[in-house]
Order: C-alpha cells, then structure tokens, then sequence
C-alpha cells in the first residue's frame, strides 16, 4: 500500500469514530421499555385490553473496533468496524414515562458521556495527523518532480 492509502484508511477511521460518538451523544436520552423478561413481550402498565401500545426499544450504544491492517512486514493502514455495545442499556428510574415497567424503571441506554467525548477527541487528533501525513507526501512529491524536470 502507498503512504496517501494507509493515511486515507486512517482518514476513514476517524471519520467513523466521530460519527459514532456524534450519534451517541445524540440519543443519550432516548430511552425505552426494559426489554421483557418474563417472556410475555407486553410492556408495563399496557392494560389489559390486549391492545398494547408498541413504543420503540431504547437507542442501542455503538462502538468502534480499530486494527491494523498489516500483513506480515507490509504496511497496510488500518480498518474501523462499527458493533453494539454490551450490554446495550441499563435500567434508570423514570415513572412518568408511558412504557415504565411496575417498578418504575425504563431502558436508557449504557452511554459513558466522558468516554464519548474522548472519542471525539481522539477522531480529531487522528484526522489532523493523517491529513497532514498526506499533506506532507503531496508536497515532497511535488518537489521531487520539480527536481526530475
């Protein structure tokens, strides 16, 4: 792989790793219904008229996975993959909300705010330094050729 390839993997990868925590940031709050244990898929409190209302499942929490993407002595760039994080929500305290179970509790999702924002810190910085690694091959490259010429 050329030098402006593994930088542009790198390029990706941040961009990917901004989203992700953008998109955590966003739906922090989104909560929904605990996930039913007892098997009976209805939540708390929807009566017992067999019409349930269906409210929609708490945000799931996303994370991105980085490896190098080397083979053996060839330098290769890097790859960032986007999985759930596990487990996905925890129980908070909300009565008010319409689809709280009998205790209270609703699903918020399992969102670390102070890891999000690192996350974004770290996207940033990495975009920085590959941007500039490609900044840097274009420019001695360029100079090279006005050498030849």
């Amino acid at each position: 792989m050329s030098i402006s390839s593994i930088a542009t993997s790198g390029l990706s990868a941040a961009s990917l790793r901004a989203n992700v925590a953008a998109s955590n940031i966003a739906n922090v709050r989104t909560t929904g219904p605990l996930p039913a244990s007892s098997g009976s898929g209805a939540p708390a409190g929807a009566g017992s008229s067999g019409i349930a209302p269906t409210f929609p499942a708490a945000y799931v929490p996303l994370r991105v996975d980085q490896v190098d993407q080397s083979s053996g002595s060839t330098p290769g760039g890097t790859v960032a993959t986007v999985s759930t994080v596990s487990p996905s929500y925890i129980a908070q305290s909300d009565p008010s909300a319409p689809f709280a179970n009998q205790d209270g509790l609703v699903a918020a999702p399992n969102v670390d705010l102070a890891d999000q924002f690192v996350q974004l810190a770290t996207a940033k910085y990495s975009f920085m330094a590959n941007a500039k690694v490609i900044q840097a091959y274009s420019e001695t490259e360029k100079s090279l050729l006005d050498i030849t010429a």
